[in-house]
């Protein structure tokens, strides 16, 4: 670690991949913000940071002579910057960090519609690797209940894009969403949403409610019913079920999980669908969790 000569905004959020990287604050908050579930960005207005202070930031930083390897754009969706500034970024951060190999953003489907693929394909050109998107679902009627702002169709667009771009994609899916209610479509319909974007790298976290469940419930649209532990594996089984990945990495180890999974789609898929039907069958463990930790 080293000392930063510049102040963040904060709350500051970064994926956990991204623990060993500069976070690079290019704007502050979420420029959408109106997700049911997200409590993230609350706290914040969502604005734009000047260039000539992004450019003070990372001068300031190569002057401290530190090897930086990977640099994270935040905040929430640093991706909804227009193509020419965020080349302005790329190009200040190639040009005075030199070991820097690669640069990743929190991002929107609708940030990738809404731009070129050429536009797309000059970012990548100019560094920036890899996009973190939190789809949440590929259910049309929970991504209005969520108040999501995108629909099956244009995430579909959006991060087929920017992959025809080269952008690497990690996709987020968060479990028990739909609550029992739509808990089945949310699986089936999550699990062809990911089938046809095929993305490098998929996770799967589990709804929280840092407010409490009614402050959640006035946000969602319709009724919703909580899953409990053994359910939101359930659901998971499901959807990993359906899904028919060649290549992707798949990681369901936050700490938000009950139940620790992880390996690569779909070549593990069987081995993994056979650790969530055993602790399906033995519903007895006391914390799933430890228990999956310990092996058992």
């Amino acid at each position: 670690m080293f000392f930063l000569p510049f102040q963040y905004e904060q709350p500051i959020f970064r994926p956990p991949s991204e623990a060993q990287s500069l976070i690079l604050q290019v704007t502050s908050g979420c420029s959408w913000n109106k997700c049911s579930f997200c409590e993230m960005y609350s706290s914040k207005l969502f604005k734009l940071k000047p260039f000539t202070k992004i450019k003070t930031e990372i001068k300031s930083i190569s002057e401290l002579g530190v090897k930086i390897n990977k640099v994270f754009l935040a905040d929430g969706d640093a991706m909804v910057l227009s193509s020419i500034k965020l080349l302005q970024i790329l190009k200040e951060i190639n040009n005075n960090l030199l070991k820097v190999r690669r640069i990743s953003i929190y991002a929107k489907p609708s940030d990738f519609n809404s731009k070129t693929i050429s536009e797309l394909k000059e970012l990548k050109e100019n560094g920036l690797d890899l996009a973190y998107v939190g789809v949440e679902s590929g259910d049309d009627e929970l991504l209005k209940n969520i108040n999501k702002g995108e629909t099956y169709k244009s995430t579909i667009k959006g991060l087929l894009k920017a992959k025809e771009a080269g952008i690497k994609l990690s996709v987020m899916i968060l479990n028990g969403l739909g609550g029992k209610e739509l808990s089945k479509q949310h699986a089936n319909n999550s699990a062809k949403l990911i089938n046809e974007i095929q993305p490098e790298y998929l996770s799967t976290l589990v709804l929280s409610m840092p407010y409490g469940e009614q402050h959640f419930k006035k946000r969602y649209i319709e009724s919703f019913t909580m899953l409990n532990k053994l359910e939101l594996i359930s659901e998971m089984e499901r959807f990993l079920s359906k899904t028919n990945l060649k290549q992707t990495v798949f990681r369901s180890d936050h700490a938000s999980n009950y139940l620790v999974l992880k390996g690569v789609l779909g070549k593990e898929k069987e081995q993994l669908l056979s650790k969530i039907k055993n602790v399906l069958k033995n519903p007895g463990f006391a914390n799933l969790r430890e228990e999956w930790e310990r092996g058992l």
